[in-house]
């Protein structure tokens, strides 16, 4: 009996839902497409294909990010419908250039969906939270190899499996090279799991001298920038502090944002409100302190940044989502959040016709400054250099190689994942922080406004966490891991070939197209 294509791309988009985190049905992400390629497979226009298609990947973006309208609705419905508009494309072409043959199809498939990832990581409306690779993050031992390969290794064992499972039900059906086809899809499924279990490190936890303090504060996100609750949150931050740390403390991280006070940062040193944090860094000249902060820079008279805005003196400036390095003696040293969320904390240029309406829902409409490059804090005897990743950055592989590269033995990620409530929004940035530690075999120090605080070795499992919506500190003796791995040193190559392919086939498609018409001429 035939099943209707409606049915059939609903269970796609059903199935790549019911497999990403933080669902521990993983394993149905090795069978999600099948559906979807069953319908490619049916004689109808590219128009309607494109149109199935939409429908499964609107129904995935829906699934697994719903828990944004906690923070806005009309942004969430934007974001949620294009994205699924995005993810079609890639699937338009493999439609397309499949009719050159089976292989030729599978490969644009491939080539052309990694493309998109790859872009998706790198263009101004950059979105990769549901990069097909980030669907192993609750289960780390089957994919240690992601130190050679990141995110992107992942993404390409789903493709590969999905279309040897597709067609080896094919083969079944056809009684022809059955028995071949399953012994190769079943050596793909099954390979990478053995590999990761031979290479993943075996750690030894020694009795390290020191030790760091994540601060879960708690605060409520959509009060915490009310001025006059400032002076009770850095005195909560402090008092929670000074309870967990020791002789043997050498860094205290707070989550994004916890000096919530928007200052000039040339003031900083000089905010009262600030004075309590550095009065407690003069008591503790031993501890360095890590902490998202907001902050502007000024910039006189000269627009310095495409992202300045004026103030009413006819001044410019930036607003920067920072975070903040201060270790009694030396500088105070800032980094500005690089990787910012479109809409919300950036827009992109060719929008700037839609500012009013980014601003209706809850956006910005100059965005916020940012950091052109990575940077690590470090300081002179102290073992820690952190990574100051700040929220939405730690979705970025690549991007946090380049603190590593700049020094960082340990990620020290700061978020506040409150603004979507206890939804799985939160834990799915949790998982996917394991990702991060497993690319660079580095620790993570996971400091979250109202949780899920946590310390990840660098295997990617979570040596200790709090809960959500708790008042807490996590204190753990995190041991120094320096050098690289091979992914840190290239990055996302696999996506950079994927993407070159990618160029040839459409080139190739093109000029056979042209070569016809002229041929009919």
């Amino acid at each position: 009996m035939k099943i209707p294509s409606l049915y059939l791309v609903v269970l796609s988009g059903c199935l790549l839902y019911l497999a990403w985190p933080a669902s521990f049905l993983m394993p149905l992400i090795f069978i999600a497409w099948i559906p979807l390629l069953m319908v490619a497979d049916r004689p109808m226009t590219a128009a309607r294909f494109f149109g199935w298609t939409f429908l499964t990947t609107l129904i995935w973006n829906t699934g697994t990010t719903w828990w944004m309208w906690n923070s806005t609705d009309v942004g969430t419905i934007a974001a949620i419908m294009f994205n699924s508009m995005l993810m079609t494309f890639p699937w338009w072409g493999y439609y397309h250039l499949k009719k050159k043959g089976k292989r030729i199809g599978y490969i644009s498939l491939i080539s052309f969906w990694m493309c998109f990832e790859y872009i998706h990581h790198n263009w101004q409306l950059s979105w990769p939270w549901l990069s097909l690779g980030n669907v192993f993050a609750m289960y780390p031992d089957s994919i240690q190899w992601y130190e050679f390969t990141g995110v992107q290794g992942g993404t390409l064992w789903v493709l590969v499996a999905n279309i040897f499972l597709y067609e080896t039900i094919g083969a079944y059906q056809q009684k022809t090279a059955f028995q071949k086809k399953l012994a190769i899809t079943i050596a793909i499924l099954i390979i990478p799991v053995l590999i990761s279990l031979f290479i993943k490190p075996s750690l030894q936890e020694e009795n390290i001298k020191y030790n760091l303090v994540i601060v879960q504060p708690n605060v409520d996100p959509y009060g915490k920038f009310n001025a006059g609750s400032t002076h009770e949150q850095i005195s909560s931050l402090l008092q929670l502090t000074e309870q967990a740390i020791d002789s043997n403390t050498a860094l205290v991280i707070w989550p994004e944002t916890a000096m919530s006070a928007a200052e000039w940062q040339d003031n900083v040193l000089y905010s009262s409100y600030y004075q309590p944090v550095f009065e407690f860094s003069k008591k503790n000249p031993s501890i360095s302190l890590v902490s998202g902060i907001e902050t502007y820079k000024n910039y006189g008279y000269e627009k310095q940044t495409a992202t300045a805005r004026t103030s009413g003196s006819g001044t410019y400036y930036d607003a920067f989502n920072a975070a903040v390095h201060i270790s009694n003696g030396q500088p105070i040293a800032f980094y500005n959040k690089s990787k910012l969320v479109p809409g919300v904390e950036s827009l992109p240029t060719f929008l700037n016709f839609m500012a009013p309406v980014f601003e209706q829902f809850g956006g910005t409409t100059g965005g916020y400054g940012r950091s052109e490059r990575a940077i690590a804090f470090t300081t002179p005897q102290n073992p820690y250099s952190s990574a100051p990743i700040i929220c939405y950055e730690s979705v970025y592989g690549e991007y946090v190689g380049e603190y590593v590269k700049q020094g960082a033995n340990i990620l020290t990620i700061m978020t506040n994942d409150g603004w979507w409530g206890n939804t799985p929004g939160h834990r799915q940035h949790l998982h996917y922080a394991k990702l991060r530690a497993i690319e660079t075999r580095k620790w993570v120090a996971r400091s979250a406004n109202t949780g899920i605080s946590a310390v990840i070795n660098p295997v990617g499992e979570i040596k200790v966490s709090e809960p959500w919506d708790q008042k807490t500190t996590i204190k753990y003796a995190v041991p120094v891991v320096n050098g690289e791995t091979f992914y840190v040193r290239w990055g996302d190559y696999l996506y950079k070939i994927a993407s070159a392919i990618s160029v040839l086939l459409i080139l190739w498609k093109f000029t056979d197209k042209l070569r016809k018409k002229q041929s009919h001429a």
